[in-house]
């Protein structure tokens, strides 16, 4: 299974989510029932510094759904501008990379409310 691109946008000083419905090699939903996995974001692939951890969690495993999610106290630590950030998923024996892209994060004007 190939990773796919997949570019975020997450606001300063809000709460974010996105949900990915993952597909096997035969394009059915992915059975993630056994599966754990981990997402980052860092300013670019080689950094050392990691820019934020993203909760990964399954709202659906059985269907291929994995979302991740960062709270508005993480995002207010991030500064504007772009990263990139990846998801690998484990089945136990082998990891593998399903999703990556760019991540936008952007200042709004609202951040205190």
């Amino acid at each position: 299974m190939a990773a796919y691109v997949s570019n975020i946008v997450i606001d300063i000083g809000a709460d974010f989510e996105q949900v990915f419905n993952l597909e096997d090699n035969s394009n059915s939903p992915l059975d993630l029932s056994n599966y754990s996995a981990s997402s980052i974001i860092k300013k670019h692939p080689a950094s050392s510094k990691v820019s934020a951890l993203f909760n990964v969690s399954f709202p659906n495993p059985t269907l291929g759904q994995l979302k991740i999610s960062l709270g508005s106290s993480i995002t207010s630590s991030l500064k504007s501008g772009r990263y990139c950030y990846d998801i690998l998923v484990n089945d136990g024996l082998v990891k593998t990379r399903v999703v990556e892209g760019s991540a936008i994060v952007t200042a709004g004007v609202t951040t205190n409310i």
